[in-house]
C-alpha cells in the first residue's frame, strides 16, 4: 500500500467517524423529554418534615389534615384525631412518587381523564399555609381494562401538576388515600372498656333494663327479674361486650345538628365499672347503616388489688384517649349496639315448653 491510499483510508475513517457522531447526536437532541422525566421525582422539593397541612378538595367536598404537636387532625371534623399512620403512609408516598410516563394532553384529555374541575386536588403545605407541591388526581390507570373500572384498584393513576397543565404523568400507585371522605381518615379506636360492674339501658320510647354483677367474672343478673323469667346470659355477655370494641366508623361534621341526629331524645346506655369509672353512651336515630353516638365519661380510676399501679397506669393511657371522643358526635356501625339497644323481652331466654 503505497502513502497516497493509505492517507486517503484514514480521511475516509474520519468522515465516518464524524458521521457517526453527527448522527448520534442528532438522535440525542430529537429524543422527547419524556424519556428524561422517566423515573424521576415527580414531587422532587417535598419533604416530610415540612409538611404542616394536607388539603384534599374533590368537585363536592372538601377535607384538611393539620399537624398538631405529635398528632393530626381533620379541621373539617372539629379537630378529631386523624389516623397517624395513615397520614405518614400518605406523605411518604408522594415524595417517593415516580413518573412513570408524561405525554403531552389538550382540554378534551383533561375532560376524559378527569384531570380538570372533576379530578382531586392534593395540596401539601407548612406551617405559614405556603404551598409545597400539589397535584390533581383523575382517573385510575389500568395496564388492562378490568370487567369493573369502577371497583378495581388500578395499576397507577393519571395525575397533573398545576405547574403543567399540558402534560399528564402516569404513577405506578393507585393513590386510594387522595379522598376527601374522612372515614378514610380517621383514628378509628373508640372506647375499650373492661372489668364493666353494670350496663344500665334506657331506650329513646321509655322501656329500660339492667344488669349488672358481682364481680369481673361473675355471671350477669338482670335487675328486677320475675321468678317465671330467666336471663340469656349470651345477650347479656353481648351487650356489655359491645363497649369493649365501640370501633368508630367515621364523625359527623361540627355543624350538625342534635334534633337532626335524634340526639335530642336518645336512647341512653350508661356502664359502671370496677375501677370507678363511668361512660355515658348516647344513641340517636339511625341513617343508613350508621348511630350517630356522644360519649361523655366520669370519675378517675381507682383500681384495686396487687396491680393496681401497673392498672391505674394503663387505664389514664386509655382515658386520656377516650376522653378525646367527647364533644364529637361519632358514627358507630349499626352492628356494634344492635346488641346493647335490645327490648327486655329480647334479653330473657325462651320458656321451656311444658311437658305434657
Amino acid at each position: 500500500m503505497n502513502a497516497r491510499v493509505a492517507a486517503a483510508l484514514v480521511a475516509l475513517l474520519v468522515l465516518l467517524g464524524g458521521g457517526a457522531l453527527y448522527f448520534q447526536q442528532q438522535g440525542q437532541s430529537q429524543r422527547p423529554a419524556a424519556a428524561a422525566a422517566l423515573g424521576q421525582p415527580l414531587l422532587p422539593d417535598l419533604k416530610a418534615a415540612d409538611v404542616a397541612s394536607i388539603h384534599i378538595r374533590e368537585p363536592k367536598a372538601g377535607l384538611t389534615l393539620e399537624r398538631k404537636g405529635e398528632r393530626w387532625v381533620i379541621a373539617e371534623r372539629g379537630g378529631f384525631p386523624a389516623d397517624l399512620d395513615k397520614v405518614r403512609e400518605f406523605v411518604l408516598l408522594a415524595i417517593g412518587l415516580k413518573v412513570g410516563q408524561r405525554e403531552p394532553i389538550g382540554d378534551p384529555d383533561r375532560v376524559r381523564l378527569q384531570l380538570d374541575a372533576a379530578g382531586t386536588l392534593v395540596e401539601f403545605r407548612d406551617a405559614q399555609g405556603k404551598a409545597l407541591a400539589s397535584l390533581v388526581v383523575g382517573k385510575k390507570y389500568f395496564k388492562r381494562e378490568p370487567e369493573n373500572a369502577e371497583r378495581a384498584i388500578g395499576d397507577g393513576r393519571f395525575v397533573l401538576r398545576p405547574g403543567e397543565p399540558g402534560h399528564v404523568v402516569i404513577v405506578s400507585s393507585a393513590l386510594t388515600l387522595a379522598t376527601a371522605n374522612s372515614a378514610e381518615w380517621v383514628a378509628h379506636a373508640g372506647l375499650a372498656v373492661d372489668q364493666a360492674r353494670a350496663l344500665a339501658v334506657h331506650l329513646a320510647d321509655g322501656e329500660s333494663w339492667k344488669i349488672e354483677r358481682a364481680a369481673d367474672n361473675a355471671d350477669w343478673k338482670l335487675a328486677g327479674l320475675r321468678p317465671q323469667e330467666k336471663l340469656e346470659i349470651t345477650r347479656a355477655n353481648a351487650a356489655a361486650y359491645s363497649f369493649t370494641t365501640l370501633d368508630i366508623a367515621d364523625v359527623a361534621r361540627a355543624e350538625a345538628k342534635p334534633e337532626a341526629l335524634g340526639l335530642d331524645r336518645p336512647s341512653v346506655a350508661t356502664v359502671t365499672t370496677f375501677d370507678g369509672l363511668t361512660y355515658t353512651v348516647k344513641v340517636g336515630n339511625p341513617a343508613g347503616e350508621q348511630y350517630p353516638v356522644t360519649v361523655s365519661i366520669a370519675g378517675e380510676p381507682a383500681p384495686a388489688g396487687k396491680d393496681a399501679e401497673a392498672r391505674r397506669a394503663k387505664l389514664a393511657e386509655r382515658l386520656a384517649r377516650e376522653r378525646g371522643l367527647e364533644g364529637h358526635v361519632l358514627l358507630v356501625a349499626k352492628g356494634r349496639l344492635d346488641d346493647v339497644l335490645r327490648k327486655r323481652a329480647e334479653l330473657l331466654a325462651k320458656p321451656e315448653p311444658r311437658k305434657k
